[in-house]
């Protein structure tokens, strides 16, 4: 480590992740967890005990190309660049840092952000997917993606989004978040067509984006119609809604913050 202190705060780093083997980001006894990885990997390069907070909790399978951890400094930190090449080193597969930052005194990753974004990715048609196997959700049926966009227009805003998360998740807590974009745009990757939902919003419920997406597949097959969304979000009822997208196709892609976080 460098012998000059660094100036005490808190540090963020930027985190991507293969969500497959892990069961999701939070630290749980005696499962391998994204957060778990990372502290004991810091807890090695820092020599001491570090606690981190996240972004967002992504759930077991979800991936993530953007998650930031924040951990209070204590200015004995080594460089930076050095720092995460350490904590590249540690961590083990499936987890890789990024990029890392030097933020004000009490920084937390989760309650100083002001928007995340998320993208789901779908893989519509006959053939399954290869390189984007395990990235997606292969639904082996065409999307109207006009009829998509159409019912994805009455999720912008803020809303209950009760009837989008966990049932159990939304007892006795708010459920009301506000939702900035939703944008339904085919792409392609290694070759490979897909469709990406992109959802940017300033916080999100257990699930919701995969709720989301699974609502905004039934209308793409055409099983639903595109103001069914509407009714679904005002009924305020978890069984109004579609199903819950596999995990695999979900991406925390970016955390936004304002620029006054950073020194």
């Amino acid at each position: 480590m460098d012998s000059a202190r660094q100036p005490c705060g808190a540090l963020a780093l930027t985190v991507s992740y293969d969500g497959a083997p892990f069961s999701g980001f939070a630290r749980q006894p005696g499962r391998e967890t994204v957060q778990g990885r990372i502290e004991q990997a810091l807890a090695v390069a820092l020599r001491r005990e570090v606690v981190t907070v996240g972004a967002g909790r992504t759930d077991a399978g979800v991936h993530a190309l953007g998650q930031v951890v924040s951990f209070e400094s204590d200015g004995s930190e080594p460089e930076l660049r050095a720092l995460v090449r350490s904590l590249n080193a540690l961590v083990g597969d499936g987890i890789v840092a990024t990029g890392v930052r030097r933020a004000a005194a009490g920084f937390s990753a989760r309650f100083d952000a002001e928007a995340r974004e998320y993208r789901y990715r779908l893989v519509p048609g006959p053939t399954p997917p290869l390189f984007l196997d395990g990235v997606a959700w292969w639904v082996r049926h065409t999307l109207d993606l006009g009829a998509m966009r159409l019912a994805a227009a009455a999720l912008v805003g803020e809303h209950d989004f009760r009837s989008f998360c966990v049932a159990e998740s939304a007892g006795g807590r708010s459920t009301h978040r506000s939702i900035e974009l939703v944008e339904i745009v085919p792409e392609e990757h290694l070759g490979e067509h897909c469709v990406t939902v992109r959802i940017v919003g300033n916080a999100f419920l257990h699930s919701m984006v995969r709720v989301i997406a699974g609502s905004l597949v039934e209308v793409g097959m055409g099983r639903r119609d595109p103001e069914w969304i509407a009714e679904a979000l005002a009924a305020c009822d978890r069984s109004a809604a579609g199903p819950t997208a596999p995990a695999g196709g979900l991406t925390l892609w970016h955390v936004s913050y304002p620029e006054e976080c950073w020194l």
